[in-house]
This record gives structure tokens, sequence and C-alpha cells, in this order.
């Protein structure tokens, strides 16, 4: 489709900026009380790029992100861009276990961080990974690792130091020594068609996989997402999601700089907060999964805000709720709120509602394909079409498609089809018009509060417990979350375990969310006449076991 930008993101971000130099691109509302306009915000994603080419990184090179959506992410995000280092973003709850396979199987020469996450410190972390950290010099760190050699570290102070690592200062001050000429060169040399940006999700053989997009994969994404909003000239978006998520750097920020509206991000998710940057800035869309959705609506304070400049938005990241769309309309006054739905491996974005669609289609569907995107509905067990308003499998074909898994041939090929199909995995009717519902995941996949979550990466995890002999995990209905995670133990012979022993075992090693809510200990699984566990029937025995009927019958899109 002509309208596709054959753009790399470094040169987006230059073109946004000759045009509009002085209007704003980044504001905080917090106590940083940042302002930045195009021009400047130019400026800090050019010392980063620089500063970047000093530590040595090469077009192609691998470099880490684990951040919360500090200003850092975004100069980091834009400014790798400019020299072509593909950008793998780290889900900000890992621990240990999950970051050290992320480093490895990524092949991350660079990893720029922040002191920590809530209860999740990751100096500590990292220093457990690179046990020497301390006693070594910057630029030469010594691990397990072998391609990991630069550690950045960002403080809430530019100065802030860690033993063995580069301060952001150091990284802003080493790139003084690269030229505007090497930088330009280096953007120069970029193709859009090459990766620029590597997601993880987890995967149903237990380890996450590395989505690797391209520059015209993410940009476009971008770009159709806002005109599905029908964004103006002067939007201004409040995005309280992670940026190491697609819905975060690449719905949000991305798409700002493409349409050079204004980014007011949030470092993390508080409702208040959010409420108080909407009214302050005079926001004109806003995003979120439907769990923050809700706590804003149920923020105790929430009549007292003005929340009248709001126009559009986009609840994705996890099943909406008919009700919630319904009073983010009536109380948000959110009139033209948008739902998309889409993965990672598509950039993200695959089907969006639009504000023209009546408010019966935008909050019982997903919408329909995005321009220049196909999408059809297949027999999952036959790969055949199947008729209007029969179940099937959802594929996807188009500009979205990613590159591939990173070092992952065989699951890419699983993935995608020789005619370029995307097989997502999830279940979903397609009416007469091409709006679509999701009805279910052909695989298990969990989705808790906007998160992915892959049972057997937990099954595979709780396997290397000495009691544990077998364990299914499921998901179940939960009122707040849309799922929680219900792990089902069988244990070895003789053994005794706690359902607080179990949550224990995890705690610190497997990502706070993937945490069980629900242990129940059993002989026996329910099996088909062929030896199958069949995990429909745990889920159908627990939601009545656990009471959880009520949460259970919510209406989603």
């Amino acid at each position: 489709m002509s309208d596709l930008l054959n753009i790399t993101i470094g040169d987006l971000l230059d073109k946004t900026t000759a045009q509009n130099p002085e209007k704003e691109a980044l504001i905080y509302t917090d106590e940083r009380n940042l302002r930045l306009t195009y021009r400047q915000f130019q400026e800090k994603c050019n010392e980063v790029a620089k500063g970047l080419m000093a530590l040595g990184v090469q077009k192609g090179e691998h470099i880490a992100i684990w951040a919360t959506n500090y200003p850092e992410w975004l100069y980091v995000q834009f400014g790798s861009a400019k020299i072509g280092a593909v950008l793998v973003t780290v889900n900000t709850n890992y621990r240990t276990y999950e970051l050290e396979y992320l480093l490895r199987q990524s092949d991350s020469t660079t990893l720029l961080m922040i002191e920590g996450f809530r209860d999740n410190n990751y100096v500590e972390i990292i220093n457990e990974l690179c046990p020497d950290l301390k006693n070594t010099e910057a630029g030469k760190t010594k691990s397990s690792l072998p391609l990991l050699k630069n550690i950045v570290f960002i403080g809430r102070n530019p100065d802030d130091k860690q033993a063995g690592m580069f301060s952001w200062n150091d990284l802003i001050e080493k790139g003084k020594s690269i030229s505007d000429a090497a930088l330009e060169e280096r953007q120069k040399s970029l193709h859009y068609d090459e990766a620029i940006n590597m997601q993880y999700t987890s995967g149903t053989t237990g380890f996450p996989k590395g989505v690797m997009l391209s520059h015209f994969n993410i940009v476009n994404n971008a770009k159709k997402v806002a005109e599905a909003q029908n964004w103006g000239e002067n939007e201004r978006l409040c995005f309280p999601v992670p940026l190491f998520h697609c819905f975060g750097c690449v719905m949000s920020s991305l798409a700002c700089v493409v349409k050079g509206a204004t980014m007011v991000p949030l470092e993390t998710f508080n409702p208040g907060e959010v409420l108080k940057a909407v009214e302050k800035e005079r926001c004109t869309v806003l995003y979120g999964v439907p769990t923050m959705f809700i706590a804003e609506l149920d923020h105790a304070e929430f009549d007292q805000f003005d929340l009248s400049s709001l126009r559009t938005g986009i609840m994705a990241g996890s099943p909406c709720p008919i009700e919630v769309m319904k009073k983010v309309v009536e109380k948000m006054g959110v009139r033209e709120i948008t739902i998309a739905y889409g993965q990672t491996e598509f950039s993200p974005v695959i089907t969006q509602t639009t504000p023209y669609d009546s408010l019966e289609r935008r909050v019982s569907t997903v919408g329909k394909a995005l321009p220049a995107v196909e999408v059809k509905i297949v027999d999952p067990a036959t790969g055949e079409e199947v008729p209007k308003g029969v179940q099937g499998e959802l594929c996807a074909r188009g500009f979205g498609t990613m590159i591939g898994y990173y070092k992952n041939e065989s699951a890419t090929a699983e993935a995608i089809d020789e005619e370029k199909w995307l097989h997502t995995g999830d279940l979903a009717v397609m009416d007469e018009h091409g709006y679509c519902k999701i009805t279910g995941r052909a695989k298990d996949m969990i989705i808790r509060g906007g998160e992915n979550i892959y049972p057997r990466e937990i099954e595979e995890f709780l396997y290397t417990n000495p009691k544990v002999k077998d364990v299914q995990v499921v998901g179940v209905p939960d009122p707040k979350y849309g799922e929680e995670v219900l792990a089902c133990v069988i244990l070895k012979n003789g053994e005794e375990a706690t359902e607080e022993e179990i949550v224990q075992f995890c705690r610190g090693k497997i990502s706070r969310y993937k945490i069980p809510r629900y242990i129940c200990f059993v002989e026996s699984y329910p099996m088909t006449a062929s030896g199958k566990i069949q995990k429909f029937k745990l889920k159908e025995m627990y939601i009545k076991k656990l009471g959880l009927e009520e949460a259970a019958k919510i209406e989603t899109a």
C-alpha cells in the first residue's frame, strides 16, 4: 500500500524534528518536571547514539535495556536506532534466571539498567551474574555471559555510579569524541528492512523467544495504530504502559514520533498520577490495559479530576471487559476509545476498532484488520479457511509480520507458514463485515493484567523443585486481572509441601506476576483415552472448587 513508510526510525525522528522543532516532544509530570521540544529530544537521542558508538557498538549489535519508563529509555530507543543497534527490551519484572537466559540467548553486548523496580534489585542481580563486577573496570565485564562487555547504569542523577559500570554521564562524555559526520554516515548506512528491535515473548516450549522486528515493521504499525484513532496534529498521549512492551515502545512512543505528537509517559503505573497528568497536560489520548482503566475509575478522587480534554485512546493487552469499556466512555469521557488486538510477532497490532464504529462494535469486538493487513480464520486442524461466524484460529499477513525468532528457525517456521501467514494461536470468530471477536486460545497462554504468561515456562521452573513430581499450570478467571495462575502439583512419593512453601520457592527466581496465585495438590489429572492431560477440564474443575463462577461470566471482546 502506497502510504506505508519506507524509512528508518532515526530518519523518521530527524524528519519530524525538522517539521516541528519547537513542538513539545516529551513531558514528565513527576518530580523531574522534564519538558523537551522535538529539537531538544533529538539532541538527547544523538548524544546517546554517539555514546554507544564510542563504546564500540556496531550496526546490527544487540544492546539490552532493563528499566522502567525513564526518559533515558526513550533516548536509548531512538539513539540506538540511529546507529542500527538492535534494542533488546527486558521485562522490568525479570529475576536472575530470566535475565541470564535473555542476555545469553540474545547475544547482547551492552546492558543499560536502572537500580531496580519495587523489591527487585537489579544491581544485586547483575552482581550475582557477574561476581567480579565490583573489581572490574567499566567496559571489561567478565561473567558467564561471554559477549556482555558494557554495563551502563542509569541513575536518578546522571553522575550516579555503580562499581564496574559506566555512569550515564560517562556514556554521554564518551560520545563527544564522535563527530556529527560519523553519526550521519552510520545512519545513512541503515536500511528500513533491517532488524532494530527485539522483544522476548514466552513460548509454548517453555523458554522465551526473541522476536526480531524491523524499522519498517514497527514504524508502520505505529502509524496505522495512530490513524485508527484518527490522530490529528496536536495529540498529547498519556501512557502508563511499560516501554519494554510493544504497547509502550511502538504504539506509544513511536506513534508519537510518526505523528509529531507529545509523549506524556509515566515512569510506573499509578492511577492517581495518570489522572493528574491527563488533567495537567490536557492529554487528548490515554492508553492502558483494562486493569489500569479499572484502577483509574475506582480512584477515590476520580470525580475531582478534569478529564474533558480526553478524546480517544486504546485499551488492549488483555481481554477488555465490556462494562469497563462503557464506563471509560461514559465516566471518563473517552468517547472515541478503541480496542486493539495483536501480538509481538506482528509488531504488534493486527485488528483495531475505530472511533467511527458503533459503541456496540467497540465493546464487543476487537475490530477489523488494520489497513494493508489481511486476516483470515482457519480450522486449526486442517488449515482451511472457515466460513464467517465459525470459530477458528486467527491468522494475519502484512507489513507487521516479524522477521522471525532470533536463532530459532524451527519456531519461526511453525509460526509463519509458506504463504507468509502468521498463525497467532488465538481462536476467533469473524462476522460478515470483517469484525473479529477473540473467543479463546488454541495455545494455553494466560493473560494476567496485560502480561502474557505461558504455562510451560512456569511448569519447567516448578519441575526444578526436588519435591515436585508433576505440575500442570492453567489460567483461571479473575475479576481484577482477567486471569490468574493456578498450579496443580503432584508431589513425589513420601513428600509433603504447603502452598506457601511452593510460593517461597518461586520468590526472587521468577517474576512476581508468574508466581501461581493458587496452588492445589492433586493425585492425578483428567486424561484423554490416549493419555493426554485435559487442561480445560482442570480449569473447569477449579473454577467450581475455588468459587470463581462469577469471574468466569465477565464478558470480554
